[in-house]
């Protein structure tokens, strides 16, 4: 893991090596200065809606743009959509490169069917798992943001063939077992005979999310930081010092336990959870086309 000092004890951050062509192509020709406006104000040439069914599961949304190997898909956030300003810049990012993209909505998210509240993180990962063997053709880089990052990891374990690298923004990767589980025995209690645990976030209208015990339970089957994850593509991890919702020693402890020898973190010293901002976006699309660059000069 490649990492200097970031002005803190165990802090890390990474200098990102200068890509060869790839971006200094677009910096010049389309440039993320161009990339980001178009991308803040809606995608110039949007792809379309599509659905896919699935025999017995809800039908799944999603919105696909074809290119060049290796692809992107975006993994969105619990309680997201595939419509947000990341995944909009990505796919602006990718056409301008001829590179395919893949963006959907989880089973109960966005345009899927499905009921949100009924959803867990195994059948989540079932989604992702679908969309890889059933709508994207070849290695991925996968993008994950938040839980999508968890779900990143889930997948890359299941399917390293399907795996190219990785890259996760603000990785929630057990989190909410973890911060369950570091409440005291008392509080806890309490919860597990309410049944919900409440989590308070400035990104839900009601102002929390709420978790059911059975939710925590099934989640509780698909934690990855207990032991080393089998990992060894490329992982990029990014993640905000002043994320209030999921704290970036998760992001470390993830860095720590991939087998992966190429593992880079990068800590935005003013960055947040949603990781939207425009410098957090041009930071993103700088990290994979850095990784597009690497996978495609090892061909």
């Amino acid at each position: 893991m490649s990492a200097v000092g970031g002005g803190a004890r165990n802090m890390a951050a990474v200098v990102l090596r200068s890509c060869s062509k790839g971006f200094a192509h677009i910096l010049t020709n389309r440039g993320v200065a161009t990339i980001l406006p178009n991308t803040l104000g809606g995608v110039r040439q949007k792809s379309s809606v599509q659905y896919v069914t699935r025999p017995e599961l809800p039908k799944l949304a999603y919105r696909r743009v074809k290119g060049k190997s290796p692809g992107v898909v975006f993994l969105p956030g619990y309680g997201s959509n595939m419509n947000g300003l990341k995944a909009e810049a990505l796919e602006e990012f990718c056409r301008s490169l001829g590179h395919s993209y893949l963006r959907f909505d989880y089973t109960g998210h966005g345009l899927s069917e499905g009921v949100f509240t009924k959803g867990t993180i195994g059948t989540w990962k079932k989604d992702v798992l679908f969309v890889l063997d059933e709508l994207a053709e070849g290695p991925q880089i996968m993008v994950g943001s938040s839980m999508g990052s968890w779900l990143m990891l889930l997948a890359a374990i299941a399917r390293p063939e399907k795996t190219a690298a990785l890259v996760g923004i603000s990785t929630a990767a057990d989190h909410v077992i973890t911060a369950f589980k570091s409440m005291s025995l008392e509080v806890r209690k309490e919860i597990e005979e309410k049944g919900v645990l409440t989590v308070p976030t400035k990104h839900s209208e009601e102002g929390a999310y709420t978790f059911t015990m059975d939710f925590l339970k099934e989640a509780e089957n698909h934690c990855v930081l207990q032991s080393p994850i089998p990992i060894t593509c490329p992982v990029r991890l990014i993640h905000g010092l002043k994320d209030d919702d999921v704290p970036w020693h998760i992001s470390m402890q993830v860095a720590e336990r991939v087998l992966s020898p190429d593992v880079d973190v990068i800590l935005r010293r003013h960055g947040q959870h949603r990781m939207a901002e425009k410098d957090d976006i041009k930071l993103m699309v700088y990290t994979i086309d850095d990784l597009i660059d690497k996978l495609t000069t090892l061909v």
